[in-house]
């Protein structure tokens, strides 16, 4: 008979089955059945009992039933059937009896054994496969999450050496610079970088030319023993003082869409038969992944590389200008894609007047980078036809609309006139400042007018600028980031350049930046700073 005590156990209806065909194996010494209980057991409390076969039929002996199950004098333990815990948070289910036995139930156990014991170990393959896929997708994730080339390929270095259980492992790769010339680089895990600094690059040898050629997966238990080992002058082997080798592990990283081979993964251990199938299977799929990241990165890097000498090929050089003191800068973004749609310009006019523009394009990459290039040139080109502030900006926003796709485009321009006067207009750019001599600050141009392309007038307004008095124009990548909005910003900022000695020089405005942004400013930024000396040419 079974105790009506069974319900103290969670179990799946699968499960149950099992549990009461082997409570109904429990007989005493007449062949009778005997009561038997359900018990739930953590795996705490498994720690020390062995399987049947591997079958999870657990059959604790004497000292284990005294210890677990006081007062028992038989006991089978079920352990879960797919490694989970149950409904009530166990992980087995004890089937315990209190009252003499024979050996029947032990003879149900072996039984259990024989038929589900091959199901459970390939269930267990499966899930060991299973948390080998996972593992390798944690890491495909990491890595093609990254655009930096340097965090790559240490990341994959880091995380191949540990997979493998190599003492060792080493990544080359290859860049190509500027010059369009390819060089090799390589990153260490497992020992410190010194471990290898007095040794060449590795070259094309037999043991290596597989990898570095792309050919396959190189696997040896024993390098030293491979005949393509040790053929090569000047060492015939391992240089001396190299680390020791015997396992050797060496796969091909190489780029889905072009063929090409990046680089080649390198493990090795000093014992012989460490590596098997399994760990040149992780360490191929690490590969993969590694080939999609930096072909990721080397793309993201091309484009950003082209984005900003573009960028930089559009802006002007500053002029002298007698009377002015001026710092320009255009520093691209630090951090992630967003290169190219701010700009600065100083126009010296025919009328012996100086213009100040300064400008954000929306968006960023090459478009943007390019519809700057065509705004700066179109007010550069209405400026020196001498046309007001507002008729620059209305005509560009004209135009803008006639060329562009759907974008719009903020400006503050600025025309300094002989007699000490300033007049601007903006196109919803971000207000000027105005630092007068007596340490006030005024905010020229705070919400005037819409961006160029969607706006078409833009009033115009006047100020002084006199002599000792400073401008200070820029784009919102100065005073706006992921960690503060730009109403937060332009109180950091007003409160920086306050405290700015005066007059205020390039590396000056270089701490301000610094200040501002950390250093890591995910836009572009872009300022122009003037002194009014008072000075004439």
């Amino acid at each position: 008979m079974i105790d009506e005590r069974d319900g103290t156990a969670g179990a799946s209806p699968g499960s149950d089955a099992l549990l009461a065909a082997l409570a109904s194996a429990f007989t005493g010494p007449d062949g009778r059945p005997v009561p038997v209980e359900r018990l739930a057991l953590t795996a705490g409390q498994l720690a020390g009992l062995c399987p049947v076969d591997g079958a999870g039929v657990l059959v604790p002996d004497e000292a284990q039933l005294t210890a677990l199950l006081p007062g028992a004098t038989a006991a089978l333990v079920v352990l879960d059937g797919d490694g989970t815990e149950n409904a009530d948070g166990s992980d087995a289910v004890a089937l315990v009896t209190r009252v003499a036995v024979g050996r029947s139930h032990l003879l149900a156990a072996e039984a259990v054994a024989a038929a589900t014991g091959r199901l459970r170990r390939a269930m267990g393959a499966l899930r060991t496969e299973a948390a080998v896929i996972d593992a390798l997708h944690s890491v495909g994730r990491r890595l093609t999450a990254q655009l930096d080339i340097g965090r790559i390929v240490q990341e994959a270095t880091d995380a191949a050496t540990t997979a493998v259980g190599a003492a060792f492992g080493a990544f080359f790769y290859n860049l190509v610079n500027q010059f369009g010339e390819s060089y090799t680089l390589y990153t260490l895990s497992g020992v410190p970088r010194e471990a290898f600094s007095r040794f060449p690059m590795p070259r094309n040898t037999e043991v290596f030319a597989p990898t570095f050629d792309g050919r396959g997966t190189l696997r040896s238990d024993d390098i030293t023993a491979d005949a393509r080992f040790g053929r090569n002058a000047p060492y015939h082997g391992m240089p001396e003082g190299h680390l020791p080798v015997r396992s050797y592990l060496a796969v091909s990283v190489i780029s889905p869409t072009s063929g090409e081979v990046l680089g080649g993964f390198f493990f090795g251990h000093p014992e012989p038969g460490r590596f098997t199938g399994r760990h040149e299977y992780v360490a191929e799929g690490i590969a993969g992944y590694s080939a999609i990241a930096l072909d990721n990165a080397r793309m993201f890097e091309r484009e950003r590389d082209f984005t900003r000498e573009l960028s930089r090929s559009m802006l002007p050089e500053t002029p002298t200008v007698p009377g002015l003191e001026l710092v320009t800068r255009y520093l691209p973004a630090v951090t992630g894609p967003k290169i190219g749609g701010d700009w600065f310009d100083v126009i010296r006019l025919p009328s012996g007047a100086t213009a100040f523009v300064i400008g954000d394009v929306v968006g960023h990459g090459v478009t943007a980078a390019t519809v700057m290039g065509q705004v700066r040139t179109a007010i550069r080109s209405y400026a020196l036809l001498g046309l007001a502030p507002s008729e620059v900006l209305r005509h560009v926003s004209a135009l803008l609309d006639s060329f562009a796709e759907s974008t719009f485009v903020t400006c503050f321009y600025a025309v300094q006139t002989p007699d000490d006067g300033l007049v601007y207009a903006s196109a919803g750019h971000l207000p000027a400042l105005l630092l007068r001599t007596d340490g006030t600050i005024e905010q020229l141009g705070e919400a005037m007018a819409q961006p160029l392309g969607v706006g078409s007038e833009f009033s115009e307004r006047t100020a002084e600028f006199r002599p000792g008095d400073d401008l200070f124009l820029y784009t919102d990548g100065l005073v706006e980031s992921r960690s503060r909005d730009v109403t937060e910003g332009l109180e950091w900022l007003l409160e920086a350049v306050a405290a700015l000695p005066r007059p205020v020089t390039g590396e000056a405005c270089d701490e301000l930046v610094a200040q501002l942004t950390g250093g890591t400013h995910d836009d572009d930024v872009a300022l122009i700073y003037v002194h009014r000396t008072g000075e004439s040419g």
